[in-house]
């Protein structure tokens, strides 16, 4: 969890920074790739036609799905910046406001035993730059006062920075946000024209379609049940077990609905192992193996893109969650083309 109260530090991640405002402008662009055209409903289309487009659309919704994932993970990132520099902005006001009463109880002395120096008021002015370049300035000023000076000089600077920093961040941040809300808008768009074609669909065809959909047959190695790799993939293989028929319900993580990456990231959490958000990501979170090598616990990416996973269980079964109104259940391995077998 992003706490929201950071220690002090000289300065924000440059990199952090950078790195989740340029992945805040892919998606941005992804973003409008993926809605740029509407799925447009045929009544003419036979019921193979229909069943083939559903599958198109709810891939398409997959894709887009996991880069809402994705954008909604920057929005975390952005947010927790925001939470730094505004921390760091507010810790160099009072700094600077530390530093300018001591130089206020100064110049207060100074008042009370004579009049205070024009000069030094002018340095406690909202503006003193000016006054400390100049030499012959300092040399009517204590070396503990000019010493101050310097230090406010550059709390000030710095407090500057952090302020301009804080509003970028914040620009970046509800970018993010209409990000978030565009691929939201793309997965709720295709997945309501794939269950109106569904719905056109006689009882006997959508019945159909939900008992073939992703049933697999594709030419494998033979797999046999093994055993897990490690305790936490035991660990992460039972409660991928215990989450068995939670509905599917995209852009969630548990407990009670996931979608893809969305399971194996809690199942792997139960058993303590943190994954990243998204299927691409997750693909990368260990070692590949091959598919012959899987063992229970491993992670099943699918496509080129990665846009689907699941999670090995032995016997040629992986757990997933497949597409919206059906539950978390058990499908062939080779339901769609692997891309990828990974082992936390």
């Amino acid at each position: 969890m992003v706490s929201h109260r950071r220690p002090s530090q000289p300065g924000l991640g440059v990199s952090a920074r950078g790195s989740a405002i340029a992945a805040v402008s892919a998606a941005a662009a992804t973003a409008a790739a993926l809605g740029a055209s509407p799925a447009g409903a045929d009544p003419q289309l036979t019921p193979e036609a229909a069943r083939s487009k559903v599958d198109r659309l709810y891939q398409e919704a997959e894709k887009a799905t996991e880069r809402f994932n994705e954008a909604g993970e920057q929005v975390g990132r952005l947010r927790a910046l925001v939470n730094q520099a505004q921390d760091s902005a507010a810790r160099g006001q009072e700094r600077v406001n530390r530093m300018r009463g001591l130089l206020g109880s100064v110049a207060g002395a100074q008042y009370r035993s004579g009049g205070i120096d024009p000069d030094l008021a002018l340095l406690l002015s909202s503006d003193p730059d000016s006054y400390l370049d100049r030499a012959s300035v300092l040399d009517r000023v204590s070396a503990r006062q000019s010493g101050v000076l310097r230090e406010l000089q550059h709390a000030q600077r710095r407090l500057a920075q952090v302020r301009m920093e804080a509003a970028h961040d914040l620009t970046e941040l509800e970018r993010s946000r209409a990000t978030v809300s565009r691929y939201k808008h793309t997965v709720e768009r295709k997945l309501a024209e794939a269950r109106r074609l569904l719905d056109s669909l006689p009882t006997a065809d959508r019945d159909s379609y939900d008992r073939a959909s992703r049933s697999g047959r594709d030419e494998l190695p033979t797999l046999s049940g093994g055993a897990p790799s490690s305790a936490r993939a035991a660990a992460a293989v039972q409660a991928a077990q215990r989450a068995l028929g939670r509905p599917y319900v995209w852009g969630a993580n548990g407990p009670t609905g996931f979608d893809c990456s969305g399971l194996t990231q809690w199942s792997y959490g139960q058993a303590g192992v943190g994954l990243p958000r998204t299927s691409q990501a997750q693909r990368h979170a260990g070692r590949q193996v091959s598919l012959s090598e899987a063992r229970p616990g491993d992670l099943v990416a699918y496509r080129d893109d990665a846009s689907h996973i699941g999670m090995y269980v032995g016997n040629g079964q992986v757990i997933h969650a497949p597409y919206p109104g059906a539950a978390v259940r058990y499908d062939p391995v080779g339901m769609m083309p692997v891309s990828s077998v990974t082992r936390v």
